[in-house]
């Protein structure tokens, strides 16, 4: 191969290639269509459903090569345990330097040559350099992991932290003031659920300010705001698709809530054209969404999360020290300073029901660990009481739950988008869908960096070179 270009990998988690392919027609997305001019265009398959369709299993296959099969993550922040190499642990291993912001579920060697900046809920894994993101890291993780409490449990002082590492590291005017506006829009109508759009701005902006910096071979940066977009807002785009319609109110609020995410996408595909013209980026959603469809689309499903730490100890009897960190969605971690406690903890959480007599947790025990998930997901009524089995013990349920004001209305589908943008190439749609484990293999070839063993996939460069001569020898033989 010639002198490589370096390798950007946009991760936008969840895009979903039916709704990207119809606000490119609509022209919507600008941005998208000029990396499309120039891409192998190609749909994934997650080959996955259920539990095992999760954005933080199929990361990881993205990023090992491996099938969920093969690397047994199944598990939020769960991908430390891991020996295989990541993409960026190859390419480090190369000499060549990295950058991973934002990455779902990471996992990375321990003297990587470069930088790594894990999603928020990934609380195994560490930002490295140790300490160099500790003023960025922990306020976001704030933020977004309590996204849905009325307040949001940041100090003056965490603020202050953050903005003053922020502004030393590539904070733009422009975001500055979208901050400010966002802040201004919140007192007057519903927008708050744009801040997630805003936090993408906002770390970019650091994503820039490092790229620029170290120039690294292989970079990543993460979104996962549209994904959440159309968890939260199918409904309004398609209210036909629901037996329960949303309310007109609702609709002038939210119903082009899932376009602004793609335009949002959309600016952030044109920053790294501008960033980086003559490197090969590489787009990447995993798999992608479609209306919810079980209980007859009535309008999607309904959870609820624990209000805090103090809710399992005061209110749920939970003994012991521990460490609590609620995760994604409905789901919280526990970390107990001994195997005792963390059993007690489990048999406990499992032994509590909701008011129908089902399970109000679900919890997985290993070690001093407990992953558990709420699960409730009907509306409670004011007075409800959670009971346990062979007791008589009752607690308030609101004492333990705040309902996420949301209905979860989009759900997951295999199908993904893998496109790869090399300047100059004429644009090459792909009507065979590829599988995931294909990505690996391919970005280091596109970096001419043999692939380990454990990729067992071949990249579809490779693919593409072997139908193209397939093609050309049968166009001779029937000469």
């Amino acid at each position: 191969m010639s002198q490589q270009q370096p390798v950007i990998c946009l991760e936008f988690s969840e895009l979903t290639p039916v709704l990207l392919d119809r606000f490119l027609q609509a022209g919507h997305l600008p941005n998208f269509q000029r990396l499309r001019d120039e891409s192998i265009v190609q749909t994934t398959d997650a080959n996955a459903e259920g539990e095992w369709l999760n954005p933080w299993v199929q990361w990881v296959t993205v990023h090992s090569g491996l099938e969920a099969a093969e690397h047994e993550v199944y598990r939020l922040s769960n991908a430390y345990k891991l020996t295989s190499p990541s993409i960026w642990d190859v390419v480090s291993a190369a000499g060549k330097n990295v950058w991973v912001c934002g990455s779902m579920n990471p996992w990375c060697s321990e003297d990587l040559n470069g930088h790594i900046l894990p999603d928020p809920w990934s609380y195994q894994v560490n930002p490295y350099p140790e300490g160099e993101f500790d003023d960025y890291d922990g306020f976001v993780r704030k933020n977004v992991q309590e996204y849905a409490a009325k307040k949001t449990p940041v100090s003056i002082r965490e603020r202050w932290k953050f903005l003053s590492f922020m502004l030393d590291h590539g904070l733009h005017v422009s975001t500055i003031r979208r901050i400010l506006s966002q802040l201004v829009k919140e007192k007057f109508g519903r927008h708050r659920w744009k801040r997630a759009a805003v936090l993408d701005a906002i770390q970019y902006d650091l994503f820039e300010w490092y790229y620029k910096k170290h120039q690294p071979t292989f970079s990543t940066f993460f979104s996962n705001s549209t994904a959440h977009f159309q968890h939260k807002f199918w409904r309004n785009m398609e209210p036909e698709s629901f037996l329960i319609r949303p309310s007109s109110s609702e609709q002038r609020a939210y119903k082009n809530a899932i376009l602004y995410g793609y335009r949002q996408m959309d600016q952030l595909v044109g920053r790294v054209l501008n960033l980086a013209p003559k490197a090969t980026i590489v787009l990447i959603s995993a798999l992608g969404q479609q209306a919810f469809q079980e209980k007859d689309n009535e309008g999607g499903i309904r959870h609820y999360r624990l209000h805090n730490k103090e809710a399992l100890t005061n209110s749920l009897k939970i003994a012991g020290e521990f460490n609590y960190e609620p995760i994604m969605a409905d789901e919280f971690f526990l970390k107990f300073a001994n195997e005792i406690d963390a059993e007690a903890c489990s048999a406990r959480l499992l032994s509590l029901q909701l008011p129908d007599g089902t399970p109000a947790f679900s919890a997985e025990l290993e070690g001093c660990e407990v992953i558990a998930q709420c699960r409730c997901r009907q509306l409670m009524p004011d007075n409800a009481q959670l009971t346990v089995a062979k007791s008589e013990e009752q607690i308030n349920f609101r004492d333990v739950f705040y309902w996420v004001d949301s209905i979860k209305s989009g759900t997951h589908h295999p199908d993904g988008i893998f496109w790869i943008r090399q300047p100059g190439h004429a644009c090459e749609v792909r009507d065979q869908k590829v599988s995931l484990t294909t990505i690996a293999p391919s970005i280091l070839e596109l970096l001419d960096i043999e692939k380990p063993e454990s990729m067992h996939d071949q990249s579809v460069l490779q693919s593409i070179g072997a139908a193209k001569k397939s093609s050309r020898l049968h166009e001779l033989v029937q000469a």
